[in-house]
């Protein structure tokens, strides 16, 4: 039996959802929603996808849908999710899981009501070169991993739209870039409990619309001339077992060239996971670099987007476990959150007094 799927928003994150889907021989898309009518229409076409709803409430409503991807901006993620979750869907929701710590908290409280199963987007996760090194680091070969540094800067980047609007994205960079490194560091450092976090952002040089010559990604309703979200977030982030890690993060910024690098360092070895997969160890006295023999030697985004469906599917059947629950998801809001919370008032935020 195929899984009927409806995809909540249709804008362009959902293109890797509904390729995915169309991919899997285990899925069925049965449904789009989206509030601009066309839209949802050409995707509906282009996907084959029987229903076409403007109202998600509506489309919870049908029966025949057993799962949902929520594609929407963040600030409707933790309403949606909760709306899905109580009417009996098992749900995937892009990441962040939401806006706000207490927001993550009813979500986390839905999954535990409804039984159903609720993977956050944590694309990251799945990719084919995380599982390596997540091998390596299991079978003990890294040793403890106890530092980590990521970055992923864009020199003209903001996408404007809803991205750039602090009231519908939660945030900028750090809220939809940083959550992706944060996450797949703090996953493969073992997920431990954050202590506190001290960060900074800035809000220096806006949208920058005026350079000309070099292109970036807009979103669909970009708009130069709204922008309401940070340029560059940085922070260093301490957890409860003394483990660090520090990562910044910028849409727009004076830099040579765009950079993404994730690096983790342990006691017996380290790695690198971006720009390249690489592995250094030490072996009769004598570092070593070694390069794992893979199809991409960077971040598949089409294989590990296609590997989250799969892996969605199979949870909901109950043949996996999600490798990005509901609980990871509220995790990574707190540093979010703390990491802006920090920047605001100027201070290091603790969370060993309240335990959430």
């Amino acid at each position: 039996m195929t899984l009927k799927v409806g995809v909540i928003g249709a804008g362009s994150i959902s293109e890797s959802h509904l390729q995915s889907y169309a991919s899997s021989k285990e899925a069925e898309i049965y449904a789009i929603c989206d509030l601009n009518e066309q839209r949802a229409q050409d995707k509906a076409k282009k996907y084959h996808a029987s229903q076409v709803y403007y109202d998600y409430n509506e489309l919870l409503a049908d029966e025949n849908i057993e799962a949902v991807s929520i594609c929407t901006w963040n600030n409707t993620h933790a309403e949606i999710a909760i709306a899905a979750l109580h009417a009996g869907k098992h749900v995937l929701v892009e990441k962040p899981l939401c806006k706000t710590v207490e927001e993550a908290l009813l979500v986390e409280q839905a999954v535990k009501q409804s039984g159903k199963v609720l993977q956050v987007g944590f694309v990251r996760r799945y990719a084919t070169n995380t599982a390596i090194i997540k091998n390596f680091i299991d079978s003990n070969e890294l040793g403890e991993i106890y530092y980590a540094k990521a970055s992923c800067l864009r020199r003209l980047g903001n996408p404007g739209g809803w991205f750039a609007d602090k009231e519908r994205s939660g945030g900028g960079p750090l809220i939809d870039l940083g959550v992706h490194i944060i996450d797949v560091c703090w996953y493969l450092m073992g997920r431990p409990k954050v202590k506190s976090v001290s960060g900074n952002t800035y809000s220096k040089l806006g949208n920058r619309s005026n350079v000309q010559n070099l292109s970036f990604y807009k979103a669909a309703d970009y708009d130069p001339s709204k922008n309401t979200v940070e340029d560059l977030a940085n922070a260093v982030i301490r957890f409860e077992n003394g483990a660090s890690l520090l990562v910044d993060v910028s849409f727009t910024l004076h830099a040579k060239e765009d950079k993404v690098a994730v690096n983790l360092y342990g006691e017996k070895g380290g790695a690198e996971l971006e720009p390249e997969l690489n592995l250094i160890t030490e072996k009769h006295n004598t570092i070593l670099n070694a390069v794992p023999q893979t199809d991409s030697a960077t971040f598949d985004f089409t294989q590990a987007f296609q590997n989250e469906i799969d892996h969605f599917i199979a949870s909901v059947k109950g043949d996996k476990q999600t490798l990005s629950p509901v609980e990871d998801g509220v995790e990574i809001m707190k540093i979010l959150c703390g990491i802006y919370e920090s920047s605001e008032k100027g201070t290091e935020i603790s969370f060993e007094e309240v335990k959430i």
